[in-house]
């Protein structure tokens, strides 16, 4: 899926500002969506390498709230706070990331799940509201790495249901 039209003129405008990340994953796009919409799925395979989640609450709709900490390698807790602003199945998921719900450095994330022959084309488009806040989280906190670690999670996840028929 291409972007046409404003689409595209919002990304043009956003481009120093965002992180793009892509992946296929060898399952059906129904499972990968779902993978991303029920609490039970992402707590198998959320965050980069070496994190774990624990969920406070999660509301999967529009305007709902997944509050949750994820806890890093080296024994330090991140909180984060997410809400949804477009779901779309199973092509589409639009949300607004930060560390609680008044975070002025949340970052508004679109995923799109196009079908790539019997596998499925992730992309993860991130932007954050200044240079400097993308900038930030590309260097400090690995952002670009980091999401790349998650979206092989998932891949890794979900083939393995695929692969077993299993519902996780």
């Amino acid at each position: 899926m291409s972007a046409t039209g404003r689409e595209a003129q919002a990304q043009s405008a956003a481009a120093d500002r965002e992180v793009v990340i892509t992946r296929v994953v060898d399952a059906p796009r129904e499972l990968v969506f779902e993978a991303f919409t029920e609490v039970r799925h992402l707590a198998r395979w959320w965050g980069p390498e070496g994190f774990t989640t624990t969920t406070r609450v999660f509301e999967f709709r529009v305007g709902g709230e997944w509050d949750f900490v994820m806890h890093g390698p080296d024994g330090t807790d991140y909180q984060e706070w997410i809400t949804w602003s477009e779901l779309t199945p199973p092509e589409r998921i639009a949300l607004l990331h930060g560390e609680s719900r008044d975070d002025p450095n949340a970052f508004e994330t679109v995923l799109t799940f196009a079908p790539d022959g019997a596998a499925t084309r992730i992309e993860m488009r991130t932007v954050f509201p200044t240079q400097e806040l993308r900038d930030e989280a590309v260097e400090k906190y690995h952002a670009i790495e980091g999401g790349q670690q998650t979206l092989s999670n998932l891949a890794a996840y979900v083939c393995e249901i695929a692969r077993s028929g299993a519902e996780g």
